[in-house]
């Protein structure tokens, strides 16, 4: 990949979402109500391509389907830069469902988690250990086609921030990926300690960091791959949630729900 045109292409991606981005508040002032519909499923755009180990599919989740004009024109361009890729969506619901088929044994310790990005962050492992693809969070865009930034022979990838750290809103996995798997169990882990009270630690980027071993899993930089918030924001994505964004839940809701204690029968009182 020859980097000058990758960052130009970037800028100018960035450029153009942005611009949307700032003619879509009049958009909603004037139609305020107005909300488009992810797919639960959508087939490629295109058929055919070079087979890879990381199986072409997108998956993505939300609180809900029903999206603002900029998320759902950061949906349409995710779908243009991989047009051989399958879409999944999955809501709130959907994720549980999909848990407790798959891995039943997980569900009790998912259900204690109280904010919805925790969720999202151990469904997302979930699905790709189950099924591999590549997830993209909500408001992650793509500025090189897809299938060029995975390849056909890698079996896992992994974002770079600008600091050098991991983050966890791209992941490209090949199924039964034991790296996703040490990850799950971490996070498991954790929900069942108890002692922590950040996302980012407890099912999020903290736990790639401190488990990944960062010389053999293989990693691409933000700039070379998938950007963050330049087709939406945190107005437009959460519009519809008073709660706001999970750093905001979490100042007033604890990340995991105290376990419930059995019930201990009362004593049988002695006769006389």
């Amino acid at each position: 990949m020859n980097h000058t045109v990758i960052v130009a292409t970037s800028r100018v991606i960035k450029l153009v979402a942005n611009i949307t981005k700032v003619l879509s508040y009049p958009f909603h002032w004037v139609l305020p109500n107005l909300r488009f519909t992810l797919p639960a499923h959508a087939e490629p755009l295109l058929k055919g391509g070079t087979p890879s180990r990381i199986p072409r599919v997108i998956w993505q989740t939300n609180f809900t389907d029903r999206v603002t004009l900029p998320v759902y024109l950061n949906y349409l361009f995710n779908r243009l830069m991989a047009p051989r890729f399958a879409y999944r969506f999955m809501i709130t619901e959907a994720r549980h469902a999909f848990i407790a088929e798959h891995y039943p044994e997980i569900l009790p310790h998912y259900e204690r988690l109280q904010i919805g990005a925790a969720q999202a962050d151990l469904w997302r492992l979930l699905v790709l250990h189950r099924f591999g693809g590549v997830y993209l969070d909500i408001d992650a865009h793509q500025i090189w086609p897809l299938s060029r930034v995975l390849g056909e022979t890698r079996e896992e990838l992994y974002i770079t921030t600008r600091r050098g750290e991991l983050s966890n809103y791209f992941i490209a996995s090949a199924p039964g990926n034991p790296h996703l798997k040490t990850l799950i169990d971490q996070v498991v882990a954790n929900i069942q300690a108890g002692t922590l009270n950040n996302v980012f630690h407890i099912t999020g980027p903290g736990v790639f960091n401190a488990l990944l071993p960062r010389d053999e899993v293989p990693t691409v930089s933000y700039r070379h791959a998938v950007n963050q918030g330049s087709f939406t924001n945190e107005h437009f994505q959460y519009i519809d949630k008073a709660e706001g964004k999970w750093h905001r839940q979490q100042r007033h809701t604890p990340v995991i729900r105290p376990e419930t204690a059995p019930e201990v029968p009362p004593a049988t009182e002695r006769q006389p």
